[in-house]
């Protein structure tokens, strides 16, 4: 190891000068020594990440497609729905043959289907890069053709982004928009954090960081005395030192029972509900009882998520009392439900009436994402044009087994009656639904339903093991690109420090070629190669931001021959909301009030009863307290992981660090373990029934009991058709259902289980190794 980064199959003395590049866990400088690489932080980041430790892996040729190669079933039988997918073994063929075959795929599928047949809503976070973005160059593409199905929404916070603009309006972003870290530590007296502020987040963030600030800002308040309550299963969410080991999923009762205190008690801030929101007074007779006879007590609250109800009134007293922050992680609401905990939290802290005050109100998202509470220069980054898609056919993007299984059939999104689309081609660039998608072994049943399944990837991932058509490409190490991030303020050269691995193309390079050939070539390209686009962006975005932030910006030429480019920043003094709280009628929210609806009589009128008009206690289908309970006694919480950022670079060597017996690691608490006769090192089978798979267990007293922690990411490995992954994905296990009718996000962190020792010799880890491959029939 060379600080975070490793030499790839070399120890020599390397003779290359570091380069700069970026990642979604942090900017670094890179070099190559013979046959491999060498990576190091960059040097204005204060707290890189550890997870640049996998970088290196990027450029094994054990893990990378190294040439194009199709689906032997699918080249034998031509298109069509195929239980092969992630099956039969592949035939590595010409790039000539593969873009023939693709270009004629596509047109098939255009004059037989047209665009509604076409699936472009492709997910993931190939690159920190803004020009060679795969998402956005494959919708610019498929736009040319005439369009596809596309997907809306995100797997991270999928509910969130459909429940708050009925809260607080379009026009507030509780996901970067909120209060400070600087602000939080001036002037915060008490932290409730539900879910907890989980450090290991605060490394990664869409279009990379370069300079890491979050945690430093975590453990500083800390130690200035901000008190920080974790309400988590989990004592590793936990910065501070209070931990409350709620029951998982039970986190909107808690809230409602400190709401009742709150209320009961006279501690709570009326003046500020009829204010500054709608919907108080409805809230309150369901906090009380009033509207359905049942009082959202402490000791209501208490039965169900299991924290004693005299530590429930009394922490309500402190909040009441204290200069007090209300945060929910976006972990809590990808689960059943998940739109009632962000809207339960904003709750509780309007009920304390704090909501715009410095420090205080409330947070979503701190220990989520790097930029989370970390200002930025304010400025859009420069990015691809991706047209404008004709097609209106849309799902949201946690459907898409659903849509794939149940073509035709209606479905609710956010007060729309809507059906789903018939395709017949998914095309899929940058991203794994492997790691974000739940149930995969219903998944793979999904996949097999398509005529035809493209997939772009530089590693044999497990969607690229169920594609029909392999398109190598290369990965951000080896071509020229801008690293920016949303709130970052600085942007970074992204050099090429490797030539491409194999045969592997950049995505641009692939599509513009296939663009050729299907006759939008001058319209995909507009005539510029892929580095010349990339110059063609920075150009044409320094003029107005330089104008707009009154600063000469470098040319392009002096931009790559720099570390990084640095922007000039705003104060770190933001406070969520505060405009709105000076002066609620000169700056209204974008909502049909102009307040806070903590009733929202839109969604009401929507008649969802798994979303009702103001925040309600609604028990999920899988807990700890539900009948499913007796047969799958513990909770399974699949988060995210410690060694890398989803399931990118899983081959890594930090990914490797944190794995037992050479699969994921399970943590448990020791005495469920021993009821189990369970180990630590052992390896484990986690089951129900959706399916099982393998893992290294580990024991800790810092999960609560009756709860298993296994992150998410692992490459999914199936052991023939059993439904048994043998690494320890754990979206075998979870279920793939809508957060609800309203936000339909993911449900997928949270799953009942049973776990027991594997008996004999598991089966082996094959995910990092590459798949068979035969000779063309007839050759």
């Amino acid at each position: 190891m060379t600080g975070l980064g490793a030499a790839v199959h070399s120890t020599d003395i390397a003779t290359t000068p570091y380069l700069t590049s970026s990642s979604h866990w942090g900017a670094f400088e890179a070099r190559t020594v013979d046959g491999g690489l060498e990576v190091r932080p960059h040097p204005a980041d204060p707290d890189p990440s550890p997870i640049l430790g996998n970088v290196a892996s990027a450029v094994d040729p054990q893990v990378r497609i190294l040439r194009p190669a199709v689906r032997e079933g699918w080249l034998r039988d031509g298109p069509g729905p195929s239980e092969g997918r992630g099956r039969e073994p592949y035939v590595e063929v010409e790039w000539d043959e593969l873009i023939a075959l693709l270009a004629g795929e596509l047109r098939r599928v255009y004059a037989e289907r047209g665009p509604r047949g076409v699936f472009g809503g492709s997910y993931g976070w190939a690159s920190a890069g803004r020009f060679h973005h795969a998402q956005s160059q494959l919708k610019r593409f498929l736009t040319c053709l005439g369009g596809y199905v596309s997907a809306v929404g995100n797997y991270s916070y999928g509910a969130t982004a459909v429940i708050m603009p009925h809260v607080v309006g379009r026009g507030v972003d509780v996901t970067s928009g909120l209060t400070d870290w600087p602000v939080i530590r001036e002037h915060t007296e008490l932290v409730v954090a539900f879910g907890g502020i989980p450090r290991k987040n605060t490394g990664v963030n869409p279009g990379g960081v370069v300079r890491h600030t979050a945690g430093e800002h975590l453990r500083a308040a800390v130690e200035e005395g901000v008190d920080v309550v974790t309400v988590s299963p989990l004592r590793s969410d936990s910065p501070g030192t209070t931990w409350l080991p709620v029951r998982p999923a039970s986190d909107v009762a808690m809230m409602l029972g400190l709401m009742h205190t709150l209320i009961s008690e006279d501690r709570h801030d009326p003046a500020f509900l009829a204010r500054y929101c709608v919907g108080g007074h409805e809230l309150t007779a369901y906090v009380t009882g009033r509207s359905d006879g049942v009082a959202k007590s402490a000791e209501w609250a208490a039965q169900r998520c299991d924290v004693p109800a005299a530590e429930i009134r009394a922490l309500a007293r402190r909040m009441a009392a204290s200069r007090t922050l209300v945060t929910v992680t976006w972990s809590l609401q990808r689960t059943e439900h998940g739109e009632q905990a962000p809207w339960a939290g904003l709750a509780l802290a309007a009920v304390l009436g704090q909501i715009g005050l410095p420090g205080r109100g409330f947070g979503h998202g701190y220990g989520s994402m790097a930029d989370v509470g970390v200002p930025g220069a304010g400025v859009r980054v420069p990015t691809l044009p991706q047209g404008v898609n004709p097609v209106s056919e849309f799902i949201p993007v946690a459907r898409v087994a659903d849509m794939l299984l149940n073509p035709g059939a209606p479905f609710e999104f956010n007060g729309q009656a809507l059906r789903y689309p018939d395709v017949g081609l998914v095309y899929w660039a940058g991203g794994n639904p492997f790691h974000h998608h739940q149930d995969l072994n219903r998944l793979r049943r999904a996949l097999a339903t398509v005529d035809t399944l493209v997939v772009h990837e530089p590693f044999w991932t497990a969607m690229a093991r169920h594609a029909d058509i392999v398109v190598p490409v290369t990965t951000p190490l080896e071509r020229l690109d801008i690293g920016a991030s949303r709130t970052d303020r600085h942007l970074v050269p992204m050099h090429r420090v490797v030539e491409p691995v194999g045969q592997a193309r950049d995505d641009h390079a692939v599509l513009a070629e296939l663009a050729g050939v299907l006759g939008v070539g001058e319209q995909f390209t507009e005539g510029r190669t892929a580095d010349e686009w990339v110059r063609h962006l920075y150009d044409t975005w320094t003029g107005p931001v330089g104008e707009r932030l009154g600063v000469e910006l470098p040319a392009f030429d002096d931009f790559l021959a720099s570390p990084l480019l640095t922007l000039p920043a705003p104060p770190a003094d933001r406070t969520f909301l505060d405009r709105f709280r000076a002066d609620p009628d000169a700056h209204p929210l974008q909502t049909p009030s102009g307040r806070i609806e903590l009733y929202s009589a839109t969604i009401a009128g929507f008649g969802y009863d798994d979303c009702p008009g103001h925040p309600t206690w609604l028990e999920p289908q899988e807990w700890l307290g539900s009948p499913l309970a007796a047969r799958w006694p513990l909770h399974l919480i699949a988060n995210q992981p410690r060694g890398r950022l989803h399931s990118q670079l899983d081959a890594g060597a930090e990914s490797r660090r944190h794995k037992v017996a050479g699969r994921e690691a399970m943590t448990m608490h020791p005495d469920d373990a021993a009821e189990r006769g369970i180990a630590h090192g052992d390896v484990v089978r986690l089951f129900n029934d959706r399916g099982a798979c393998l893992a290294g267990a580990r024991l800790d007293d810092g999960v609560r009991r009756g709860v298993v922690q296994l992150p998410t990411g692992a490459w999914f490995d199936p052991v023939g058709d059993t439904g048994l992954c043998a690494h320890g994905n754990p979206n075998v296990l979870t279920r793939d259902h809508g957060t609800s009718r309203l936000g339909q996000g993911t449900s997928g962190q949270h799953a009942l289980v049973q776990v027991e020792r594997y008996e004999g010799e598991p089966p082996p880890v094959q995910a990092h190794r590459p798949p068979e491959f035969v000779e063309r029939a007839g050759e």
